[in-house]
């Protein structure tokens, strides 16, 4: 089942260093079939608010967007980003085809 990689950014110290992990991010994912999906840019915030960008990486599975944040190759130039990036990041499966929101009641405690 499909997974991915999101980050909510809310700052970035923009300088040679993030310049050199955007060089480098892209030969990072190839191995693990990842691909950006959304990568900063326009939105539009239609209730509540929306402070940052976001970025929206696919993989084929979960076990492929594990392999790649722990691998080597990307461990190698997380730290340019960490160092000058405020973000939150979260790695997760799609819902299976079929999902509906009501499905979603059967993870609750019985009342």
């Amino acid at each position: 089942m499909t997974a991915y990689a999101l980050a909510h950014v809310h700052s970035v110290e923009f300088g040679p260093d993030i310049v050199e992990y955007l060089e480098k991010i892209d030969a990072t994912l190839e191995p693990f079939g990842g691909h950006f999906v959304f990568h900063g840019g326009e939105k539009d915030v239609v209730e509540g608010s929306w402070d940052g960008d976001l970025i929206l990486i696919e993989f084929p599975d979960a076990a492929a967007v594990r392999a790649w944040w722990e691998s080597p190759e990307y461990l190698a130039i997380k730290h340019l980003r960490t160092d000058h990036m405020a973000a939150d990041i979260v790695l997760f499966e799609a819902l299976p085809a079929g999902y509906l929101a009501a499905d979603g009641l059967k993870k609750l405690p019985a009342v």
